[in-house]
């Protein structure tokens, strides 16, 4: 079966995942978060910019009480993982006594996860776990692994449905991969 393929400024964009596909899976995560986590409140801290779209959408179909919040953390120049991370922007609601949710984006190599979860985790909520759109396992260094996880892949660099290319991309509908 042939991919479709187009040119976007100076790159080749092949459809991976159709933006039905990720209303699917963003309907059937909600539910499985929904389910889990009936009766109690939860606080969903979103890493930013990527996991927006992806976090918005899921929100208004999560039938239990939701708070949310923020975190920005860099680790990434272009296509390639600096190995760095960064925090730009941390939460503002404390998570100690919390049932909390990490929403992602893409779990890729695992390093920016695992830093994001060890300090949460110290600081001491009811529950932690992860939601990912996609669970990217093809370049996985650290043993992390999403409670609820969407579109599972092995390798491939992603864009669209927020996921960037030097902040190019995000807002296209459906998710493509950049040849």
């Amino acid at each position: 079966m042939e991919r479709f393929c187009e040119k976007q400024r100076g790159y080749t964009l092949c459809l991976s995942y159709s933006a039905e596909r990720i209303s699917s899976e963003v309907e059937r995560l909600a539910s499985a978060i929904s389910t889990d986590y009936e009766g109690k409140a939860l606080l969903l801290i979103v890493v930013l910019k990527g996991a927006i779209f992806f976090a918005a959408d899921l929100a208004r179909l999560i039938r239990c009480p939701i708070v949310m919040d923020f975190v920005k953390i860099s680790s990434y120049e272009g296509t390639k993982s600096t190995g760095t991370i960064t925090i730009t922007k941390d939460c503002e609601i404390a998570v100690a006594g919390r049932h909390v949710l990490v929403v992602e984006d893409i779990v890729d190599t695992g390093l920016t996860l695992s830093f994001l979860l060890a300090r949460l985790h110290a600081e001491g909520p009811l529950s932690l776990k992860v939601c990912t759109l996609i669970d990217k396992k093809g370049h996985r260094k650290v043993d992390v692994i999403p409670d609820y996880a969407g579109i599972v892949c092995e390798d491939g660099f992603l864009v669209g449905y927020g996921l960037d290319l030097d902040e190019q991309y995000r807002q296209l509908p459906a998710i493509y991969e950049v040849q």
